[in-house]
């Protein structure tokens, strides 16, 4: 997939991680970036600034409406970046079940949802890919995060059920795997972060490379290794 001449829309787009998607796909050379968000208003400094690149659009993946207005909308999309997402902090059994369900309902459902809307806008447009931002713990859960490890677990086996489904259709599927970024989600939290600005770099230089799980710096590379080399080692990690 070439960032050059694209027409990307990236979810949660107006902080965090999705910001910086922006800011990088129109550095790279994207024609055009449809930009999610659930208040659009909140983009106004970001498509002032873009010359008419950037087109702000309502979309709510927690909405089945919002998701299939904003495809009928973007119907020219050829990159789609799920990175829309929310954290709730808390163990299996010591977790709000309510705050569980969130994540779940978002991190799965709502990024399942918004796939089903774009695949066919994808196809009309010739074919293209799909990313969705997951997180290492997808492949081993921290026990601290129990609800979000577990949905950003099942988006990542959506994400190779969906790769597998779309393989012959000229679509490519790419998950993304930072370990602990630098954003609104772990304000507060004392532990090594990354630059969402490098984390996005490493996501569209593995999307060129055509690579299907990609890494995103040292943090996520060392934890990647770990778990290809014996996923119960990941686990061990995690855990303490």
């Amino acid at each position: 997939m070439q960032i050059e001449n694209s027409v990307a829309l990236v979810t949660g787009a107006n902080r965090g991680i999705g910001a910086q998607f922006v800011a990088h796909l129109l550095a790279r050379g994207a024609a055009k970036v449809y930009a999610g968000a659930r208040r659009p208003e909140s983009l106004a400094a970001v498509v002032a600034a873009a010359g008419g690149r950037v087109v702000p659009v309502q979309m709510d993946i927690d909405d089945p409406a919002s998701v299939n207005a904003a495809a009928a909308f973007a119907s020219d999309v050829n990159l789609l970046i799920n990175n829309a997402g929310v954290l709730a902090f808390g163990g299996p059994l010591d977790g709000d079940p309510s705050q569980i369900a969130r994540d779940m309902e978002t991190n799965y459902f709502g990024t399942l949802r918004s796939c089903r809307a774009f695949v066919p806008v994808l196809e009309a447009t010739g074919g293209g890919a799909i990313v969705n931002v997951l997180t290492i713990i997808a492949l081993a859960p921290m026990p601290g995060l129990g609800g979000y490890s577990a949905s950003k677990a099942a988006a990542y086996s959506m994400t190779q059920a969906l790769r597998a489904q779309l393989r012959d259709r000229n679509i490519t599927v790419h998950g993304v795997f930072p370990a602990g970024v630098d954003t609104d989600m772990l304000a507060g939290v004392d532990a090594e972060k990354a630059d969402p600005s490098d984390v996005v770099a490493a996501a569209l230089d593995g999307l060129v490379a055509g690579t299907e799980d990609i890494t995103t710096g040292s943090a996520s590379d060392l934890a990647y290794a770990a778990w290809l080399a014996n996923p119960k080692d990941l686990e061990t990690m995690l855990a303490s």
